[in-house]
């Protein structure tokens, strides 16, 4: 028989037994739409997952840090200390699984507007860096100049700033600061100390002189982070700019002084050069970041990079995976139980048929193929239907989590998920029918035709 008519008598088989054919696809339908959401809840968080962590640094990011105490050798001294500098910073450029290396310099600050006050947290990078970190933004540009001091403000900046006068705040009481950080003028204090000690002797007197208030250096905008005020990234709460004016500007505001955050010699005095608070490093595949790794730390530093619990969130998700996919082959395995008895009550049925078809020579094969046809029919219609209604499930179980405030997909159903799962309801339909196809093949003509 032609491939053609096989396709048509199958199809007209199940078309005669409709209820049965429906129930029957009903059962394919939950069971495929039991796989798919099952797992589309594992895949989706460990997507949200990934995604929160290029969010927070990517995973080809490695952070570069000075030893802590417990680190180093009871014997090292100050002068011995392994800072971060520039040497080290070329250093590591020449590693060749580096693609970046900038050094971070974090300065704390006070900033003012007007009646309204904020601490701010100043990190200094290069202009290579700056750009490659990608940062979204809501207006202006990075800050890549290296011959004007100019700032890029995190999105929930605003949100620190408290009125001196009144104490509220968007923390507080839920105010939002009437500052325009891109047209009001926002002043930077940088010598914390003197601030402080002119507001603890009441505008500045003091034994033996006065402490003068320190002077207030106009900021100069650069850009916004996009993002509300609740919105949080791990730039969320930092102000960036390029790190050369960065370093001039300290230096001419601390001239002969050491600068608040830098070490000092025994004397006092400070060092000829700056000191880093941080390195960042952008490796150049997510595969090399274990071999840098090593290497730093080898060489004495403290690394961090969001690569070492990424593995293990990935075998947890796996495992969760697995269990809520084990979950819902449940509902296809009973699917499958159904499909074969389907096919069993049809071969009782049309035991006459069958002993006709051998009786005018129809191949045992075409037999076989036609049974398993119906099952196949049967698989394929309640995948479709099932995927179908997996991604309905997947929208609503999406929609009723952003409607509690979680930015986040719980429920991710990828192509190859959507595809694999119909071949999969079709392959169980089949595999399903295979034994009642091949009792269809063994029946005897003259036997079967008696019967029917």
């Amino acid at each position: 028989m032609r491939f053609g008519d096989l396709l048509l008598m199958s199809a007209g088989s199940l078309w005669k037994r409709k209820v049965r054919t429906v129930l029957t696809v009903l059962g394919v339908v939950i069971g495929t739409a039991s796989i798919v959401v099952m797992v589309s809840l594992g895949l989706g968080l460990n997507r949200s997952t990934m995604q929160d962590i290029e969010n927070n640094g990517g995973l080809t990011s490695v952070e570069v840090r000075e030893a802590d105490s417990y680190m180093m050798d009871s014997g090292t001294s100050d002068k011995d200390r392994k800072r971060l500098d520039d040497e080290l910073v070329e250093t590591i450029r020449q590693h060749p699984h580096v693609a970046l290396a900038s050094p971070v310099l974090t300065v704390s600050v006070l900033a003012k507007c007007g009646a309204y006050e904020n601490y701010l947290e100043l990190q200094g990078m290069s202009g290579e860096a700056l750009e490659a970190m990608d940062f979204p933004l809501a207006g202006g540009e990075v800050p890549v100049s290296e011959e004007e001091l100019t700032f890029l403000y995190g999105n929930q900046v605003l949100a620190g700033f408290m009125n001196s006068r009144t104490g509220s705040g968007y923390w507080m009481d839920g105010t939002i600061p009437d500052i325009d950080l891109e047209k009001d003028s926002v002043f930077l204090i940088y010598d914390m100390d003197s601030y402080y000690n002119a507001s603890d002797n009441d505008g500045g007197q003091q034994q033996g002189g006065s402490v003068k208030p320190p002077k207030k250096y106009l900021a100069q905008y650069a850009g916004l982070m996009e993002g509300g005020l609740d919105t949080y990234k791990s730039y969320s709460w930092n102000v960036y700019c390029n790190i050369v004016p960065l370093e001039a500007h300290l230096k001419r505001i601390f001239r002969g002084k050491v600068i608040p955050g830098q070490p000092a010699t025994a004397s006092g005095k400070p060092y000829k050069q700056l000191y880093y608070n941080e390195i960042y490093v952008e490796v150049d595949d997510m595969e090399n970041v274990a071999e840098v790794q090593k290497w730093l730390t080898d060489l004495g530093y403290q690394t961090y990079s969001n690569t070492e619990w990424v593995d293990s969130m990935k075998k947890q998700y796996g495992y969760i995976q697995a269990v809520l996919g084990g979950i819902g082959a449940v509902s296809l395995i009973v699917a499958a139980i159904g499909i074969t008895n389907t096919m069993m009550m049809s071969i009782y049925e049309r035991t006459k048929e069958i002993g006709v078809m051998k009786v005018i020579g129809c191949d045992m094969g075409d037999i076989r193929t036609l049974f398993l046809m119906e099952a196949g029919f049967i698989g394929l219609i309640g995948g479709l239907i099932g995927i179908a209604f997996s991604f309905l499930i997947s929208l609503v179980i999406n929609r009723v989590v952003a409607g509690m405030g979680m930015e986040m997909t719980l429920s991710w159903i990828p192509l190859w998920l959507a595809v694999s799962s119909v071949f999969f309801a079709v392959f169980v339909g089949m595999a399903a029918g295979f034994f009642p196809a091949l009792r269809a093949m063994r029946l005897s003509p003259l036997a079967a035709i008696r019967r029917g």
